[in-house]
């Protein structure tokens, strides 16, 4: 303790003797116990620092992967909604398609019994797989494409676009879909090219016709109040009622052809 007290006399008297012989130099060492100071400070926060491994890649890494731990949360309590949404993120075209596969299983399905005339008569399964395949190589990515490029032409979801997206609709995608559904249905079961033409012929008028009776309302719905990412999927669920019908006149027989 004596000894303590003693060097920090002699600190401070030879402070006092630079300060009154040669201010510069009292200054000088001020300085230099400062930076000595200082620089026995520096390896003790380096030291922290590597012991806490505290680099910018750990700040980073930690703040992802509480942001992704939070939304893995959140998506989970979303439950069958949220991991859809994750998909349709991810994997836009492929999932759209197998709704849509899935939707027109299911409405060929229901078209069919609805048909049955007995509950012993067996469903056409080749039928079936002709409309999921068309759900799923068609009308998904067609439906994605589709309304992609009309939110695009018509960023907005006010009546005035509204009305313009749904005449586009009903005067060029779905006439066009029609055409398409009818004419590859009919190309898969054999048809020729007369017999496809009078097929369209006899069924396109009525399914389109049809189709003004059902959609304008669908579509008004669709693209005034939902987002684009899930047009796709709320067009598809109307579109159950509308592929029973579908199907089933595709399943007709074939429109003769002599006039």
């Amino acid at each position: 303790m004596t000894a303590v007290f003693r060097r920090n006399t002699n600190i401070t008297r030879l402070l006092h003797k630079h300060s009154i012989t040669d201010p510069i130099g009292a200054r000088t060492l001020l300085q230099s116990q400062t930076q000595s100071k200082a620089y026995l400070r520096f390896p003790q926060v380096f030291r922290k620092a590597r012991d806490y491994d505290l680099s910018p890649s750990v700040f980073s890494s930690a703040f992802c992967s509480s942001k992704s731990t939070a939304e893995t949360t959140s998506v989970s309590k979303l439950g069958f909604l949220g991991w859809y949404l994750g998909m349709l993120q991810h994997r836009p075209i492929l999932t759209k398609s197998v709704t849509s596969a899935l939707i027109y299983t299911a409405a060929d399905l229901s078209s069919q019994t609805l048909a049955k005339s007995s509950f012993s008569e067996s469903y056409d399964a080749v039928r079936t797989l002709r409309m999921a395949g068309y759900g799923m190589l068609v009308l998904g990515p067609s439906l994605h494409f589709w309304f992609n490029f009309m939110s695009r032409v018509f960023p907005k979801r006010d009546i005035f676009s509204t009305l313009k997206k749904m005449a586009m609709g009903q005067t060029l995608y779905g006439p066009t879909m029609t055409v398409v559904f009818f004419s590859l249905n009919a190309c898969l079961q054999g048809e020729n090219g007369t017999e496809i033409g009078a097929r369209l012929k006899r069924d396109l008028f009525p399914t389109l016709l049809s189709g003004v009776m059902y959609w304008p309302l669908c579509d008004f719905i669709t693209f005034r109040f939902i987002p684009v990412q899930l047009q796709p999927l709320v067009s598809n669920g109307f579109s159950y009622l509308w592929t029973i019908y579908m199907t089933y006149m595709a399943g007709l027989e074939k429109a003769g052809t002599t006039s």
